[in-house]
């Protein structure tokens, strides 16, 4: 069990980022959860929530960081959840539905991992935990500017980690598949869910990561695709 240390989960009102904030609290750590959503479903017991937050502004991502630094202490662990999915062919859409998910799914990580640098380099043992896409690896019709955006996170967390090689700092990734979420079923109905990842399992991926016993994985992209 390591001390309590200041954990940031970026798009933590939803689905999965809930599941990551619970599981790093339920380990005894400090949580605060930042969203583009005004506020979370529910509260975090002990947590510190930031609503109303656009990382495609670095502005806003370095007043997060502060904010969140003046609340519960620099961050040590970075987990950037915050992302959106679109699936439009290219002959149905066009440049505004990539810029869009360019913004949601890598600005916003490029944005809150720049920001919340200076405190991560300046900690022993920190952690950047990124979410790429099992989709990107091979994009399928409709996938295209969904997987673009995400194969921008995995190249981000590959040179960021070998830009930090000589830092205690890791930077790596997970690569979920379909991800079980009540969204996903509305809109798969026929899918056969049992196949589909689970958030908490997921979670403890992370955790994982951000434990000292993943000291020595960086750069890592990690596919998670079973169901359980």
């Amino acid at each position: 069990m390591t001390s309590a240390r200041t954990v940031i989960v970026t798009g933590a009102f939803g689905i999965l980022g809930s599941a990551v904030a619970a599981a790093f609290a339920a380990q005894g750590d400090r949580v605060a959860r930042i969203d583009y959503a005004p506020a979370p479903a529910e509260p975090l017991p002990g947590g510190v929530d930031i609503g109303g937050v656009d990382l495609t502004d670095p502005v806003a991502a370095q007043k997060a960081v502060a904010d969140v630094a003046a609340a519960i202490g620099p961050v040590q662990i970075l987990v950037n959840i915050a992302g959106g999915f679109v699936w439009q062919t290219l002959a149905d859409g066009g440049i505004d539905t990539w810029n869009r998910m360019y913004a949601m799914n890598a600005a916003t990580c490029v944005n809150m991992t720049r920001a919340a640098l200076p405190a991560l380099t300046a900690t022993a043992g920190a952690r950047i935990v990124n979410i790429g896409a099992g989709g990107a690896i091979m994009a399928a019709a409709g996938m295209g500017s969904y997987a673009a955006s995400k194969s921008a996170v995995h190249r981000l967390t590959e040179s960021l980690a070998a830009e930090l090689a000589d830092k205690d700092i890791t930077v790596n990734a997970i690569l979920p598949s379909i991800i079980d979420t009540p969204t996903n079923r509305a809109d798969m109905p026929d899918a056969d869910f049992s196949t589909w990842v689970q958030p908490a399992a997921i979670a403890e991926v992370i955790l994982f990561l951000a434990s000292p016993a993943a000291r020595s994985i960086s750069g890592a992209l990690i596919p998670v695709s079973r169901g359980g």
